[in-house]
């Protein structure tokens, strides 16, 4: 396998993480040259955008790297600074395609963080996003799509023809997670926060070879606050926590209510440590809620991805820890290229740019 056949395009909202891919790839291929090319995104004032791509792609196995979840990315919309959103994200990576015109031999997605992946089925007149934006990738010619952690693997049914590759990051967090605790089965307990998280939260108990315990939310079905029926209460079902490193695993955390309401009951409970378990960490409503928490001892650590974007200036909080997956990520596109398998399971260190004195503490 010629390197130079395989072209990474990592767009500006994973810039970095497309780098350490790149840089492991080199590994992989013994060879220092990039497989890096560059894009250029360009928006007129009103915010319609145009890309292109700065060189050739011709007969090239073409893998694009796109973060949809990064806020931080800004352009100027009629004089406002204005944060682009995960609709103009998948829209860039549709240009991309339309840029690259057919030359390329194969072309890969890899979106970490699937796009409208928590819009993947519908009740009465929902839209169905996520299986629409999958069939637009099909329709325009993408051969695989690559993602981690997907909420619902289902919703890959909407492209019965394209595949569909769903990775997941649990056995980098365990192995990251053991290099601070001593996960032991009869002091362990792994916990979903959630019926839906259930499945998630078994293959980290089978892992480590100790119990499983369940919350259920108890929702108030008489009204719907932001779109949903309102939490009543989480209500537990399972092996008592007293004395146990309790570890509670979910895909995802968007404010973070649920998990710090899951924490605080183990808390009480007698859990003796609660350690926070997700992919993808938006803290959409900022991470103080979290430092509060952590403060009040309601919970210890939160491990998580570098597959969506982190500020960097949350390298501060000394409970969050952040896994670098960007080894598993350049393994996939080896083993894609080459048509070689791969375990993507190696043991790989907390980020240090993230998290510098996780080894002492």
């Amino acid at each position: 396998m010629n390197k130079n056949k395989i072209k990474i395009i990592s767009f500006e909202n994973c810039i970095e993480l497309g780098r350490n891919v790149d840089k492991h790839l080199q590994k992989e291929f013994n060879n220092n040259k990039s497989n890096l090319i560059n894009v250029v995104c360009s928006r007129f004032i009103n915010g319609e955008g145009k890309l292109y791509i700065d060189e050739s792609i011709e007969d090239k196995d073409l893998y694009i790297i796109s973060d949809v979840g990064n806020y931080s990315i800004t352009y100027n919309l009629y004089g406002i600074e204005h944060n682009m959103s995960p609709d103009e994200h998948f829209q860039d990576i549709k240009r991309v395609i339309s840029a690259s015109n057919g030359r390329f031999k194969k072309i890969v997605v890899i979106m970490p963080l699937l796009y409208q992946s928590r819009q993947h089925r519908r009740k009465e007149r929902e839209s169905l996003d996520c299986a629409l934006a999958l069939q637009e990738l099909e329709n325009l010619g993408v051969n695989k799509i690559i993602t981690f952690d997907c909420h619902d693997p289902n919703v890959s049914n909407a492209i019965p023809n394209l595949p569909f590759e769903n990775y997941y990051a649990s056995d980098i967090i365990i192995n990251s997670i053991k290099k601070n605790h001593k996960l032991l089965n009869e002091r362990t307990l792994v916990i979903s926060p959630d019926m839906g998280a259930m499945e998630r939260a078994r293959y980290y108990a089978e892992r480590i070879k100790c119990d499983v315990g369940l919350f259920y939310k108890r929702r108030d079905l008489s009204k719907v606050v932001n779109g949903k029926n309102p939490i009543i209460e989480h209500v537990y079902l399972g092996k008592n926590p007293k004395d146990l490193t309790v570890l509670v695993i979910d895909d995802m955390i968007a404010s973070g209510g649920s998990m710090i309401d899951v924490a605080k009951k183990l808390k009480e409970e007698g859990a003796s440590k609660v350690v926070l378990v997700a992919t993808f960490s938006l803290f959409t409503n900022g991470i103080n809620v979290f430092e509060e928490a952590y403060e009040a001892n309601i919970f210890d650590e939160l491990y998580t991805t570098n597959l969506t974007y982190i500020p960097k200036e949350f390298n501060k909080y000394k409970w969050l820890k952040i896994v670098d997956c960007s080894k598993q990520i350049s393994q996939i596109i080896y083993g894609d290229s080459t048509g070689t398998e791969v375990d993507i399971t190696d043991e790989e260190d907390i980020n240090p740019e993230f998290n510098k004195e996780s080894k002492n503490e």
